[in-house]
């Protein structure tokens, strides 16, 4: 028995929405409306005059980043069933297709709900300071980005003479010297926004207790998983990152070492990788299994990655059993 009569799809770009609604498999309206508050209000209250009942009513609308923003507040205002999915999700689950349009996606989302209505998953906004954590740390990843390009203005070139390369370093130190400062400031901010939160302080001393884990991988931990609410499992956190090998095998002719996947969230997994190279510096557990399995000939990178799958899975056990990471462990005997 299905949960949902109406199947809402909305494609979302920048400036418009494209809308298409199902009666079960049925399309029964389309519409496009500017990507603004009262355009979305409209649309909604137009769609309950003609007997829509949104409670009845599933909507889906692909992941576009800051530009759902305007329909995420109105579904969460509203008590909407929205549900945000991932567009490569949609995109992967459609088949050969041809053909590309905004009406055309937006009927595809709406029949994507139709079909995978049992895996509906209801968008939950983030907490004030997690979504403001968000926007910090992605202004200071634009900045860092700036950072290095305007370095490799005269770093990375060999066909610059000395002279020449002094006097683009000059040209730009008080454009970097704007730059550091700035991204100082960033994460002092994001530093006292954990501070003043209980719930995110205590999760921050938990993750950054683990041996090579830094402030800012914690803080991309915090907001990716949404306070670790949305995943709460190591194995899914370590898929998520890319840091899993998966096996690529068929038949007899197609067998190939396993390896890790491209969908990944590529910021994580590179955080991950810097954490891992420092855990193993230091001395422990860590440095002494990388020796180890260097030394029986195991592929450094692949060696590199397991550290990388290790941390996560620590980070999610401590942050389970709430405690801080403990090199030397010993479990509490309780007395029966």
């Amino acid at each position: 028995m299905n949960k949902f009569r109406y199947f809402i799809g909305i494609d979302v770009s920048k400036l418009t929405l494209d809308i298409c609604v199902l009666d079960q498999s049925e399309s029964i309206y389309t519409d496009c409306i500017a990507n603004q508050p009262k355009a979305i209000t409209k649309l909604f209250n137009q769609l309950k005059r003609k007997g829509i009942d949104c409670k009845n009513s599933l909507v889906c609308a692909e992941n576009t980043g800051i530009y759902t923003v305007h329909l995420q507040r109105y579904g969460h205002s509203k008590t909407l069933n929205l549900w945000v999915e991932n567009a490569m999700q949609i995109k992967k689950s459609q088949g050969v297709q041809r053909g590309k349009s905004d009406k055309v996606d937006a009927l595809r989302i709406a029949e994507y709900a139709f079909r995978n209505q049992d895996k509906f998953v209801l968008w939950n906004p983030l907490r004030e300071p997690v979504a403001l954590l968000k926007k910090l740390s992605s202004l200071r990843k634009r900045l860092i980005d700036n950072q290095k390009r305007l370095k490799q203005s005269f770093t990375d070139s060999d066909f610059l003479s000395t002279k020449e390369k002094s006097y683009l370093k000059k040209a730009c130190r008080s454009s970097l010297s704007a730059l550091k400062k700035d991204i100082k400031q960033i994460e002092a901010q994001m530093n006292q926004i954990i501070k003043e939160d209980h719930q995110l302080y205590r999760l921050f001393k938990i993750i950054t207790s683990v041996d090579g884990v830094g402030s800012q991988t914690a803080i991309e931990i915090l907001i990716t998983t949404n306070e670790l609410r949305n995943i709460s499992e190591a194995k899914k956190y370590a898929c998520y990152s890319g840091v899993v090998p998966f096996n690529y095998s068929s038949g007899t002719s197609v067998k190939t070492k396993p390896r890790v996947s491209k969908m990944a969230n590529n910021k994580v997994k590179s955080l991950l990788h810097m954490c891992a190279l420092s855990a193993i510096k230091m001395e422990g557990e860590m440095r002494e299994y990388y020796l180890r399995k260097t030394k029986e000939g195991k592929n450094k990178m692949s060696t590199i990655n397991a550290v990388r799958n290790k941390l996560v899975n620590r980070i999610f056990a401590c942050v389970k059993q709430n405690r801080v990471y403990q090199k030397k462990y010993q479990f509490s005997l309780v007395n029966p």
